[in-house]
Parts: C-alpha cells; sequence; structure tokens
C-alpha cells in the first residue's frame, strides 16, 4: 500500500538532488486544497464493507508503519512488525539500508496481514496510520504517457462499497489526516535520505549495484542477510532470517 519512494533505478540521481525533490514534493502536498480533496472523496463514496482484501496482498504488498506507528506496535505485539521490503541501498561491504518498518504479512495463502483474524483486524481500534486512510491517498506519480498527475484512490471498484451518504464534514477529516499521513510519510523518507548521505560520506560508503543485487537474489531465497532500518532518526541493524511463519507467533 504505502512504502519507500526511493527506488534502486534512482540510484544514478545524486542524493541531495533526490532530497530537493522530495521537499518540492512535500511543498506541492502543503499546497494541494483540504476542500478539493474532501470533495473528491466525497465523489469517490468509498466505504468499507470489512472484506479484508486491503489486509492481504491481494490489494497490498506491503503496509509501511511511520515512527509512531511502530513505537504502538512495539507494545501490541514486537513480532507484527519487520523490515520493509524493497531496501533502497546496499553499501560495498553488503549492508542493506531501507527507510523504515512495516506490517509483517503471513505466509498464508493470501498473505495476510499478522493482526488479521476470522476475516477482522484484532487491533481495529488501535490499527496503524496508513490502515486508518486506506485507500485513500494524495501523491503525484507518473502515468504511461509520461504525464505527472495526482492520485487520490489506491485501488478503484476492487472492494468496498459506494456510499453517496458519505458527509462533506466526513470527509474533509478523512482529507485532513490524508495529508497529515502524506507529509509523516515524506518527511520520513527525507530524513532517511539524508541520514544516508552524511552516514557513506563519514564511514566512505558508497552505493554497489553489483552486491545490492547479490543481496536482493539472498533475500529472495530466504538466506540470512543484514540491514539498516531507519527508525526515529537512527540507522538500527537487524539480521534477517527465514520468514517468520504464522505458527511461530
Amino acid at each position: 500500500m504505502t512504502g519507500s519512494i526511493a527506488k534502486n533505478t534512482d540510484q544514478e540521481i545524486p542524493l541531495p538532488y533526490r532530497i530537493i525533490a522530495l521537499l518540492q514534493e512535500r511543498n506541492r502536498l502543503f499546497a494541494y486544497p483540504l476542500e478539493r480533496l474532501a470533495i473528491e472523496i466525497r465523489a469517490t463514496g468509498f466505504r468499507c464493507n470489512c472484506c479484508g482484501a486491503c489486509c492481504t496482498r491481494a490489494v497490498n504488498g506491503h503496509i509501511f508503519l511511520l515512527d509512531h506507528d511502530v513505537a504502538e506496535i512495539k507494545y501490541i505485539d514486537p513480532k507484527a512488525y519487520e523490515p520493509a521490503p524493497d531496501p533502497e541501498f546496499c553499501d560495498q561491504n553488503g549492508m542493506l539500508y531501507v527507510s523504515g518498518y512495516a506490517l509483517r504479512m503471513k505466509n498464508d495463502a493470501r498473505g495476510s496481514c499478522w493482526f488479521f483474524e476470522n476475516s477482522r483486524c484484532r487491533v481495529y481500534d488501535r490499527r496503524f496510520s496508513g490502515c486508518r486512510i486506506y485507500p485513500h491517498m494524495l501523491r503525484r506519480s507518473s502515468e504511461a504517457t509520461g504525464m505527472v498527475m495526482w492520485q487520490r484512490f489506491a485501488r478503484r471498484n476492487e472492494h468496498g462499497r459506494y456510499d453517496p451518504a458519505l458527509s462533506l464534514e466526513e470527509c474533509r477529516t478523512i482529507a485532513q489526516e490524508i495529508k497529515e499521513y502524506e507529509n509523516a510519510f515524506l518527511t520520513q523518507q527525507i530524513s532517511f535520505l539524508e541520514t544516508i548521505h552524511e552516514y557513506f560520506t563519514v564511514h566512505n560508503l558508497r552505493h554497489d549495484p553489483n552486491m545490492y543485487h547479490e543481496r536482493m537474489l539472498r533475500f529472495q531465497q530466504g538466506r540470512p542477510f543484514d540491514i539498516k532500518v531507519f527508525h526515529a532518526g537512527e540507522l538500527e541493524e537487524c539480521r534477517m532470517a527465514k520468514p517468520v511463519m504464522p505458527d511461530d507467533r
């Protein structure tokens, strides 16, 4: 659903330019009118029908956690989170780097969220930021034609139900939560890139594409590897081994 903006194909772009691009993106987010977003949410009319599709890999590859989500999840269940997939960097020594944590997904047929049981979320009242705003979003992306457009809805007509009775006040509340989430997400990505830029400079490191592909192959094969996860302004080192099975909870 939500995840890192930086992709391995962006590695040829110097980090300072990527940081500037994200700062500009955040400024555009601030400038997007809240009232317009609320009206568009109301026109979409999405209402959750508890189908559970968004709690599985059928809809979301992973659910990115903001820093305050990680602090909350540590109290709920320390096994319920892991480094987000698709690490952005790998240094010449084979250490991977990723911009945050994600909810752990089970290895069942649907790839269900760790907290998804009997077609319901076990922690619905305490669900995390990305879950609360889903399926709404407010991000700019390039279409196949190359035109950059705002994306406001993650998965149209694939789940949920249409509710024409959504009030404008309710939609304003959703719109505010969306802008707050997207701002926090972009801020975390900016801080991550700034930290990587400083860390690599101080320790004489560089991104190594060949080592990156070797480590990603190791990841896909389920073999152990080391990764540093950006959290609360720091890089936390983790040792990743085989995926945790649902029965290991």
